[in-house]
């Protein structure tokens, strides 16, 4: 099983997580290697919960798909939970957002393209429409008159 981590300093919001619902799916964008030939794909790839694909040669299916283009090996991947809550706590501690079978594959790098959302710990205010992708997030509480903000994001993609 494949983890994606996030490691963030949360000052003033909690829960922070994917915009991820069937309406509005989350698109999860990684970099892909194939296990057997070590092969990088040279282009980010972007799957979502929701959607399932025939796994080519198997009963199966799975969120992604992918037939490597070096040694013709297919493989898949599939998330299992998630997405969790990101909480406050030790800034240095990562917490899962993801967990995913991956048959084949590893993920070896996340790009956060898409929304997140989050609430204010102290006044439950709905932040939607987070853009983590610049590694820092600032806003305005209106119902505290403090600043939000998430910063010092780093994420990982690991074996747990």
């Amino acid at each position: 099983m494949i983890s994606l981590i996030l490691t963030a300093d949360l000052e003033g919001v909690t829960a922070l997580q994917p915009t991820d619902t069937p309406e509005n799916p989350y698109f999860y964008t990684f970099r892909v290697q194939c296990n057997s030939c070590h092969e990088v794909h040279p282009n980010w790839v972007s799957f979502n919960r929701f959607e399932q694909h025939e796994i080519p040669g198997s009963r199966g299916e799975a969120n992604f798909v992918w037939k490597c283009r070096l040694c013709t090996q297919t493989h898949s991947a599939s998330i299992i939970a998630g997405p969790n809550t990101v909480q406050p706590q030790d800034k240095r501690k990562g917490q899962k957002v993801i967990d995913m079978d991956c048959r084949g594959l590893e993920f070896i790098e996340f790009k956060p393209d898409g929304e997140w959302e989050a609430k204010g710990a102290e006044s439950s205010t709905l932040f939607a429409g987070i853009d983590l992708s610049d590694g820092e997030w600032y806003d305005y509480d209106e119902k505290t008159s403090e600043e939000v903000s998430i910063k010092e994001i780093s994420w990982d993609v690991g074996r747990t």
